[in-house]
C-alpha cells in the first residue's frame, strides 16, 4: 500500500513518494519487500499514484528479490480498500496474501503471521500490537466487532460483543483469504476497514494477532520517520 500523498511529511513528502523514503541505507519499499520475501512471497503489487514515475523507475532498476507489479492509480489515491480492488486484476491464484502499508517498519514475524492465519481459517488475519494509540479496534471471541477513535470521540460496534473483548491498535499489516477481494462491493475511494466492517457485521470471521513487542515505527511525519531512523541506524545497512 503505497499511493498516498505523504503530505504529513511537509517537503519530503511533496517531492518524495514515501515508498522512496530512506531509512537506514534503504528505501522503504526494499525494507518491506525484503521482509515479505523471507516470508516466502514471490510476486510484489504496489499501488501508486505520488511520483509514480519515479516509483516505477526505481522498481525497473533494483531488485527486490520477487516479481514486483505497479497497480497505478491515476487520478487519485484510492486508498486502502479502493486499492486492493483496484489491484485485483494482479491477484493470482488462491493463496492468502499479505496487505503492507508501506511506511510501516516493523520488526513482526510475517512468516508466523501467515502461518497463523492459515490455521484459523478466518477470513483476515490483523496484525495488531500493545501501544498507545487514540484508534483501536474492538475484538471479542468471534474476532473483529468494531472501532475506536478517541481523537473523534466515536465507537463504532457492528454487532453486540460476545464473550471476552480486548482493544489493540492496528499495526499496518494484514493477511487475507483470497476471497476477501470477491467480497468488496464498495466503489470509488475507502479504506478497507470499511469492508472488513460491514463483513464483519454479516459473521465474517476476522481476528487479530499480537506482534508482541517487537520494534514498530509508522514513518508518516518527520518527528516519526527521524525516530525510525536513529534506531535503525545500525540495523539497516545492506547486507554483505
Amino acid at each position: 500500500m503505497a499511493a498516498g500523498l505523504g503530505t504529513r511529511l511537509g517537503e519530503l513528502g511533496r517531492t518524495t513518494p514515501k515508498a522512496l523514503v530512506t531509512v537506514g541505507e534503504r528505501t522503504m519499499l526494499e525494507h518491506v519487500a525484503r521482509r515479505l520475501v523471507d516470508a516466502g512471497v514471490g510476486r510484489i503489487i504496489v499501488n501508486v499514484h505520488h511520483h509514480a514515475d519515479r516509483l516505477a523507475q526505481w522498481v525497473g532498476s533494483h531488485d527486490l528479490g520477487a516479481e514486483v507489479m505497479l497497480s497505478i492509480e491515476e487520478e487519485y489515491p484510492l486508498e486502502t480498500g479502493g486499492g486492493l480492488r483496484h489491484a485485483c486484476r494482479f491477484l493470482q491464484g488462491t493463496a492468502p496474501f499479505f496487505m503492507h502499508n508501506v511506511d510501516v517498519l516493523a520488526g513482526a514475524d510475517l512468516g508466523a503471521l501467515m502461518r497463523a492465519h492459515q490455521e484459523t481459517g478466518a477470513l483476515a488475519t490483523l496484525a495488531v500490537s500493545a501501544r498507545p494509540s487514540e484508534r483501536r479496534l474492538l475484538f471479542d471471541d468471534g474476532g473483529l466487532y468494531g472501532r475506536v477513535d478517541a481523537s473523534r470521540g466515536t465507537r463504532t460496534e457492528v454487532r453486540p460483543p460476545r464473550g471476552r473483548t480486548y482493544e489493540w491498535p492496528f499495526s499496518g499489516i494484514h493477511v487475507a483469504s483470497p476471497e476477501l477481494p470477491g467480497m468488496i462491493v464498495e466503489t470509488g475511494v475507502f479504506p478497507i476497514f470499511d469492508v472488513y466492517m460491514r463483513l464483519a457485521a454479516g459473521g465474517a470471521r476476522i481476528v487479530p494477532y499480537d506482534i508482541g513487542g517487537v520494534s514498530w515505527f509508522e514513518v508518516g511525519t518527520p518527528e516519526r520517520l527521524a525516530a525510525a531512523r536513529e534506531a535503525n541506524a545500525d540495523e539497516t545497512r545492506p547486507r554483505s
